[in-house]
């Protein structure tokens, strides 16, 4: 499919390639389809562009990167909505932003992807000890801009 952003120009994007968050994202919920997209071949930062709306696009990255104790605790029937058979059929993203010269992750909030149906929902965690701006790094270079489609 071709997808139109305001970052990138104009994407051919597989249409296996797109993400559907039912409920939406937080703050987005008109919104539902997605795609992933990698901006080089070792990233660790990727954009999860919008396939509804050209403008709207989120950093993500895997928060295991950073912190490798990070976990998101899925309920049985959490399981059974999104169709997750195994926990190893979910892949977990953070929301990055910039606060000043870090880059921040979002773990109050992580996106949890069904790898198999390419469904997603974002979690809300309750629990006090991950915050919605937990530092990752540093920021030391310009960003590049994104090239392929990848797979969640």
């Amino acid at each position: 499919m071709e997808v139109r952003t305001t970052r990138f120009g104009v994407l051919d994007i597989p249409d296996d390639r797109a993400i559907e968050f039912p409920k939406g994202l937080l703050g987005f919920s008109q919104y539902t389809k997605y795609c992933l997209l990698e901006p080089g071949e070792d990233s660790a930062f990727f954009w999860l562009q919008c396939l509804e709306e050209p403008s709207l696009a989120f950093v993500v990255t895997d928060p295991s990167l950073f912190v490798p104790e990070f976990s998101v605790p899925i309920r049985p029937e959490q399981m059974v909505e999104m169709k997750l058979g195994r926990l190893e059929d979910a892949q977990v993203f953070v929301i990055v932003n910039k606060i000043d010269q870090t880059l921040t992750g979002n773990f109050q909030g992580p996106l949890v992807i069904n790898t198999l149906t390419r469904s997603g929902e974002q979690m809300v965690l309750a629990e006090k000890r991950w915050t919605t701006r937990h530092p990752l790094v540093n920021v030391v270079a310009g960003a590049t801009p994104a090239r392929r489609a990848i797979s969640a």
